[in-house]
């Protein structure tokens, strides 16, 4: 199976048609939203091409790809105008691994919901990365439209045999044999 994972869109119309784009291109079975979706939350600028309303459009018609968790900055009105679910977290099994998902602000790194997993992906933090601490892979996309510190625009390609973190124009960045 192979997944595309995104997030931290915060509402910008012109990085969810890249998704769109690296969805023709990549063509996954799935697609994992790490949350974040439509609101640029008090402490970030406005992104590129600000419409909320737009991007739910864009993301609703992927709907039947989609896996969502909810970010910080995601309300139950983001859920109002989304054809799929925005879930807490997701625990599942993806390719034979014991994966956990969610958005990063209460589980990370840092905080693990549990010790029985192969695999944890989550956003929140704007960097992307791929590391392994105590045979746990964690990886995180970065943001699509709002990176930080001097980060790319990314995403990350979840497959049978690798994790691959990629810039917008499907540059890796960094790979993980899995």
């Amino acid at each position: 199976m192979k997944i595309l994972i995104v997030s931290d869109i915060h509402g910008s119309y012109y990085y969810a048609e890249k998704i769109k784009e690296i969805n023709q291109k990549e063509n996954p079975d799935q697609i994992i939203l790490l949350g974040d979706l439509y609101y640029h939350g008090p402490r970030n600028d406005l992104t590129q091409e600000y419409n909320p309303m737009k991007v739910a459009g864009i993301l609703n018609d992927l709907k039947d790809k989609i896996r969502a968790v909810k970010g910080n900055c995601d309300a139950e009105v983001d859920e109002m105008i989304s054809d799929f679910k925005l879930e807490p977290y997701i625990q599942t099994v993806i390719n034979n691994k014991k994966v956990f998902i969610s958005h990063g602000h209460v589980y990370n790194i840092d905080n693990l919901p549990t010790k029985d997993i192969d695999i944890m992906f989550y956003g929140h933090f704007h960097v992307g990365f791929i590391e392994e601490e105590n045979g746990i892979i964690f990886a995180n996309p970065g943001s699509i439209s709002l990176p930080k510190n001097n980060s790319e625009h990314s995403y990350i390609i979840f497959d049978d045999n690798e994790i691959i973190l990629k810039d917008i124009d499907g540059k890796v960045i960094k790979r993980k044999e899995i």
